[in-house]
């Protein structure tokens, strides 16, 4: 009897430690290059690369005035979204997600959350800061910026692939498309784009917010 109570203890440990190691590791996120990613969502030249993708530079005003440019997130894992202060339709949807993502990582210092106006003719820096106060933001780690058309679309057509035909709509005497996209994207550390998501949809988000702290462990 009491060698089948030895032997069992023995069975037990053995299953204790080799269990973990028997289960299937969670793979890493993807990382997305232009090859992954529909030809319509992005400008052709960079359809060209292929692969290797990183956020390109940019230069931009925060809701604070402050200049805000690719060096600013560094080292640090952050969510993108183009969107517009005086829009009534789904930004309101997807910045009410944003404010879980934001409240959800608060305080951590390698997260942030870059909101890219695309109607930077009405969201001056004034009113950026109107819309950022609305939403009881920290002004350090959510930052809502504007520039000119030009930069601000060219950044989302070559570098997060946020532009898609049917997203376009004239702007009359503007004469431009204006991008208006419920994507949210996130970025890793290196810069590269790990994983689009539905900006309106809570599922959609809670998977966000679990992927950003896998990003984390990486």
């Amino acid at each position: 009897m009491k060698t089948l109570i030895v032997l069992l203890l023995v069975l037990g440990a053995a299953i204790a430690v080799t269990y973990p190691l028997m289960q299937p590791k969670e793979d890493k996120l993807p990382v997305i290059n232009p090859t992954d990613v529909k030809e319509e969502m992005m400008d052709a030249e960079v359809l060209r690369l292929g692969y290797g993708h990183t956020i390109g530079s940019f230069s931009f005003k925060d809701q604070l005035g402050r200049i805000v440019t690719d060096e600013d997130v560094d080292d640090k894992i952050y969510v993108a979204e183009y969107f517009f202060t005086t829009c009534g339709t789904i930004c309101p949807k997807m910045n009410k997600q944003m404010q879980r993502v934001h409240k959800a990582y608060s305080g951590v210092d390698d997260f942030m959350i870059l909101s890219f106006t695309v109607n930077p003719e009405v969201d001056s820096v004034e009113q950026m800061k109107r819309y950022a106060d609305g939403h009881k933001v920290d002004h350090d780690q959510w930052r809502f910026l504007t520039g000119t058309r030009e930069k601000l679309y060219e950044l989302a057509r070559k570098s997060f692939f946020v532009l898609k035909p049917a997203e376009a709509q004239n702007l009359g005497d503007a004469g431009s498309d204006f991008i208006h996209t419920n994507n949210f994207v996130l970025v890793d550390k290196q810069k590269r784009i790990r994983g689009y998501y539905d900006g309106t949809s809570t599922e959609e988000v809670d998977k966000m917010i679990l992927d950003i702290k896998r990003l984390q462990e990486e």
